[in-house]
């Protein structure tokens, strides 16, 4: 029976232990279940041995994952992996297994006390953790490298997706604000061979996005500067890039970072957010989903929000913009195309 033809009592009761699933994946993710299946089916006891786990409680949580399709329970008993289970492995294009951490982690964590950020309009993270979401990833290391993988899994396709649907050749220099572990940039780079970059982040990331750039072989056009964004960005740039940076902050703070690009920049050079931008009607579509699952978890993470195009346009103007275009891509993020006014 399908969700449309459950009565809506089921449909909602579904809604409601959602979580069950999305525990159980964490669990899975973190015991490494799709890599040990990478090679074909395994029984229940040889995966608990592998884990060190119970037997029979690892069973009752992995045929959970196979109800809901991540794994598939075959006839001699033993669990093998479908193709959603395959995004749990590590290191495979296409893997899930940091956001699953992620996501199933201390976000889910945070999550458990929306109803603060409801009542306060201030992020429930802080109220779980005693500490925002960016002073804990400076003091939880394992968490900041988990949270830089996953951000390169999703930026990944991203990248691949700006670098085809927005023509970089007129610029000769891109400044990658908050630009993370630097996969972004390293795909632009890597389409436009005349192009050359900086990263800019944080002094801790920074460090963190120096050690990829190299690995990448990218070290000779890509200058890695550490610093606040509230405070000053380097100069010179044709382009100032920033990706799923504004939609952390509310809209002073998000003015603010957006004014320090505009004493950064000459009077040509462009402004580009690559971000998701808010339908102006939710409906029930991926579209209307991902962004409004996406506003909620930034309520709750960082105080942030996601914005309409006309939310855009009126940061852009108190910033000292104009809002000239938005470029969609093969992803649900666009490209919000600016210049000084």
């Amino acid at each position: 029976m399908t969700t449309q033809e459950l009565p809506p009592p089921s449909v909602l009761f579904r809604m409601v232990t959602g979580y069950y699933v999305a525990r159980a994946i964490h669990v899975a993710a973190k015991l490494g279940i799709a890599d040990l299946l990478a090679e074909g089916p395994r029984g229940y006891d040889e995966l608990a041995k592998a884990t060190g786990t119970h037997a029979d409680s690892l069973r009752r949580v992995l045929r959970l994952l196979a109800s809901a399709g991540v794994f598939i329970e075959e006839e001699d008993g033993k669990l093998a992996l479908t193709p959603i289970g395959a995004c749990l492995r590590s290191g495979v294009p296409g893997s899930m297994r940091a956001a699953a951490l992620l996501f199933g982690g201390i976000t889910q964590q945070a999550w458990g006390d929306l109803l603060y950020s409801v009542e306060t309009s201030e992020p429930a993270f802080r109220q779980v953790f005693g500490m925002d979401s960016f002073d804990y990833m400076a003091e939880h290391p394992d968490e900041a490298a988990n949270f830089d993988a996953a951000m390169a899994d999703f930026t990944k396709h991203t990248a691949i997706a700006v670098a085809t649907a927005y023509d970089f050749s007129p610029f000769r220099r891109i400044v990658d604000v908050g630009g993370g572990n630097g996969a972004l940039l390293a795909g632009i780079l890597r389409a436009n061979p005349t192009l050359t970059g900086v990263i800019f982040d944080l002094p801790n990331v920074a460090t963190r996005a120096a050690e990829q750039i190299r690995e990448l072989g990218l070290a000779g056009r890509c200058e890695i500067v550490g610093g606040d964004f509230f405070k000053e960005l380097p100069s010179g740039g044709d382009a100032y890039l920033l990706k799923h940076v504004i939609h952390d902050w509310n809209d002073d703070r998000a003015t603010a970072i957006l004014r320090t690009c505009r004493r950064a920049m000459g009077a040509d050079a462009k402004l580009l957010i690559v971000e998701g931008v808010y339908p102006p009607r939710i409906d029930q579509s991926d579209e209307s989903r991902g962004a409004a699952a996406n506003d909620v978890n930034m309520l709750v993470c960082t105080g942030g929000r996601q914005r309409s195009e006309a939310e855009f346009r009126r940061l852009y103007d108190a910033a000292g913009f104009r809002l000239t275009r938005t470029v969609p891509t093969q992803t649900p993020v666009k490209v919000i195309e600016g210049v000084c006014a």
